[in-house]
């Protein structure tokens, strides 16, 4: 009989956020095991729900909604999410020159097929949300990893960005405030960036779908607003800030000068139909719930419950004897390091393998977001903190005298 296998064009691509760790936890959970997820930004299951009017809005919009619409969006989505570009201070960006999405990560495969021929170049921060690598190469494209600095901050390493810009890159890839670090990047560094972008004519590509989950009196700041005229396009939406991941509602928006462009975004828009349109319930939510988001969300703010679990967390894996970590300032993510001399560790898909088989807790290894060194990991710290509490007692007890 004729044997079917995956594509090559997979042989290079990894989505361990739900991979083989994951298959682990599925088993284990089907044996009667109970297992703590702390390795998907998801909301829900610990009980950070939607806002009610959310909820009634897409009930009402049902019968509204049972059609296809624009394959770039309903109106009134778009035009909301023009305005919230105007108040992000990015110049000129009207409905027309938005796409809503399935979520971002829809908008990303999109964003890249209709751009890389096989072979192009895209700069990738490293660590990296996984589906900007995955969907560059799935584009045949090549994803070059420039470093994030774990000594400062976390910010991108911009001579490192420069050194690995050739003739073949098109464009560089940032995620701010960043998955997994937390990290929030000031203007200083995206002035930088963007003085890349602009010396060496390559488009700007702006993961910001956590802009509105930022603690500690900061403020983020979108690239494209502080680079009007680089081509920029900025990935945006609901999941994360509203707590409607499920919905898979987001955008991108592009901005700056478009004539170099217009084949480009010829081909995003043949992409963009050939799709029909995104969702149509969870379109009719974005106007209201962009009108309707707080200036400061009560759960980022001191004594709210991100905001203390961020802080619990923090200071509990550095309590842990050969483990460290820089204190997020966005997000729910945190991305430890582990002493790898003290623990002996050569593979950190195994450490969190071994991890979840004793202690039932399932993490994300960092070269799931293409860390190139074995000494990192993600942890979501979305649960209540008597929850946190006892998954971080777990992990003090198991790496106290483990090593590979």
């Amino acid at each position: 009989m004729r044997t079917f296998k995956k594509s090559t064009k997979l042989d290079h691509v990894c989505y361990d956020i739900r991979g083989p760790v994951m298959d682990e936890a599925n088993r284990l959970s089907a044996q009667g095991c109970e297992i703590l997820k702390l390795n998907i930004g998801n909301p829900a299951p610990f009980a950070l729900n939607a806002p009610e009017y959310i909820e009634a809005c897409m009930k009402t919009s049902l019968e509204a909604s049972e059609g296809y619409s624009d394959s770039k969006g309903i109106l009134s989505a778009r035009e909301a999410i023009a305005a919230y570009c105007a108040q992000k201070q990015i110049q000129g960006v009207t409905p027309d020159d938005i796409y809503t999405g399935n979520g971002v990560s829809e908008l990303i495969s999109i964003a890249m097929q209709g751009l890389l021929d096989n072979g192009d170049e895209i700069l990738v921060p490293a660590p990296d949300y996984p589906l900007w690598t995955a969907s560059v190469v799935l584009s045949g494209g090549v994803p070059v990893h420039y470093i994030c600095d774990e000594a400062s901050d976390w910010y991108p390493d911009i001579e490192d960005m420069r050194r690995k810009i050739t003739p073949k890159t098109k464009g560089i890839v940032i995620i701010n405030p960043n998955n997994p670090t937390g990290a929030l990047y000031p203007d200083e560094i995206l002035r930088k960036i963007a003085d890349l972008a602009r010396e060496h004519d390559l488009i700007l590509f702006a993961d910001e779908i956590y802009d509105r989950l930022v603690m500690d009196g900061k403020t983020h700041t979108s690239i494209a607003a502080l680079a009007p005229d680089v081509f920029t396009i900025t990935m945006n939406g609901l999941s994360k800030s509203h707590r409607v991941a499920g919905f898979r509602i987001g955008w991108m928006c592009l901005s700056g000068p478009k004539d170099h462009v217009k084949d480009y975004i010829e081909g995003l828009n043949l992409l963009s139909s050939m799709r029909l349109c995104s969702n149509v319930p969870a379109q009719q939510i974005v106007a209201p719930a962009l009108a309707s988001y707080p200036e400061k969300d009560p759960v980022l703010l001191p004594g709210g419950r991100i905001y203390e679990q961020r802080e619990l967390i923090t200071r509990m894996l550095n309590d842990i004897p050969g483990v460290s970590v820089v204190k997020p300032q966005a997000a729910f993510y945190a991305f430890p390091k582990l002493d790898i001399g003290r623990f002996h560790i050569h593979n950190d898909e195994q450490f969190v393998l071994d991890f979840l088989r004793e202690k039932h807790v399932l993490l994300v290894h960092g070269g799931g977001f293409n860390w190139p060194a074995p000494d990192h990991f993600r942890v979501v710290y979305l649960p209540e903190a008597a929850v946190l509490t006892s998954a971080l007692h777990k992990l003090g007890e198991f790496l106290d005298g483990y090593h590979q």
